[in-house]
C-alpha cells in the first residue's frame, strides 16, 4: 500500500475561488472585506507569511492593510494602533503576527483586539466560545486541518484522533474541533509516556509538535491519515514536516506534504474569517 498524497494546492484553490466570489457579492453590497496585518520586527519567517498572507488576501478581491513596526516599538504603541483598527470600519480583521519581541506582552495585545475582529481566535472570549460550540471564528490551522479531512472524504465521526502537541495556537484547539466533529480525541505531548503505542492506535493523527521527522513510520498503525502541521528548516535549508513523510509513504492511507497543504490552507481559513467577520459587520449595519 501507497499513501494517497493529498492535494493541497487544489483543495486551497477551490475553497479561495468559493471565497472570491462571496467577496464579489458582498462588495456589490458595498462592503469590502478588510484585513489589517501588524507585524513588529524583523523575524524572517514571519515576514514571509505576511506577504503571504497579504498577498491571498488581495487575490480574493479583499483590502488588505499590512503594518511593520520595527524591532523597539513600545507596547503602548502596539496597543494604540490596534484600538485605531478596532475603531476603523473598512478592517473587519486584525491579525498581529506572532512572536512579538519579549518587551510586548502577547496576551495584552490578544486581549485588546476587538473580539469580532479576532479572526485568528486567540481571544479568550472566542477561544471560550470554541470551547463551547458557540458560533463564530475557529483557529486557522486547526479549522484548516478539519476542511483538509472533508475535502479527502475522511470520515471523523467515531474516528480514533490522536493529536501531538499541546499548543494554544494548533494542539489543544485542534483536539476541541476533532471533538465537535465527534472523534474520539487523545492529545499526547513531550510528557507523555509510550508514545508510540497511543500514536499506533490512531485513525487520524495530527502532527503538531515542531520537531523535523519526528514521526515515522513506528508512529503509525496502518491505513492511518497523517496530517503534518509541523513546518521546520533544516541546516540543508530545506524545509521538513513533523513526520518523515518518505518513511510513512508505505504505512499512512493519506499523507498531507510539507510545504504546501495545511500551510496554505491555514491562511484560507483567515481569509473565510474575515469574509465571515464583514459578513455579520454588513448584516449588523443593516
Amino acid at each position: 500500500m501507497s499513501a494517497q498524497i493529498i492535494n493541497g494546492k487544489e483543495i486551497v484553490s477551490a475553497y479561495r475561488a468559493d471565497i472570491k466570489q462571496q467577496v464579489e457579492q458582498l462588495k456589490q453590497q458595498g462592503v469590502q472585506p478588510g484585513l489589517a496585518v501588524v507585524i513588529v520586527g524583523d523575524d524572517p519567517a514571519s515576514h514571509v507569511y505576511v506577504r503571504n498572507k497579504a498577498k491571498a488576501c488581495e487575490e480574493a478581491g479583499m483590502h488588505s492593510e499590512v503594518y511593520k513596526l520595527p524591532e523597539n516599538t513600545p507596547e503602548a504603541d502596539v496597543l494604540a494602533l490596534i484600538s485605531k483598527l478596532n475603531g476603523d470600519e473598512a478592517i473587519h480583521g486584525i491579525l498581529v503576527q506572532s512572536p512579538l519581541p519579549g518587551h510586548i506582552s502577547e496576551e495584552r495585545v490578544v486581549e485588546a483586539i476587538a473580539i469580532e475582529k479576532d479572526v485568528d481566535c486567540f481571544h479568550p472570549v472566542n477561544v471560550g466560545n470554541l470551547m463551547i460550540g458557540k458560533e463564530g471564528p475557529a483557529p486557522c490551522t486547526p479549522a484548516g486541518v478539519i476542511e483538509i479531512l472533508k475535502k479527502v472524504g475522511v470520515e471523523i465521526a467515531g474516528k480514533h484522533a490522536v493529536v501531538i502537541g499541546r499548543s494554544n495556537i494548533v494542539g489543544k484547539p485542534m483536539a476541541i474541533l476533532l471533538l465537535r466533529e465527534n472523534a474520539t480525541v487523545t492529545v499526547c505531548h513531550s510528557r507523555t509516556k509510550n508514545m508510540e503505542q497511543i500514536t499506533r492506535q490512531a485513525d487520524i493523527l495530527i502532527a503538531a509538535v515542531g520537531k523535523a521527522k519526528m514521526i515515522n513510520r513506528s508512529h503509525i498503525k496502518p491505513g492511518a491519515v497523517v496530517v503534518d502541521v509541523g513546518i521546520n528548516r533544516l541546516d540543508t535549508g530545506k524545509l521538513a514536516g513533523d513526520v518523515d513523510f518518505d518513511d510513512v509513504l508505505e504505512t499512512a492511507s493519506y499523507v498531507t506534504p510539507v510545504p504546501g497543504c495545511v500551510g496554505p490552507m491555514t491562511i484560507t481559513i483567515l481569509l473565510r474569517n474575515t469574509l465571515e467577520a464583514a459578513q455579520r459587520a454588513a448584516s449588523a449595519t443593516n
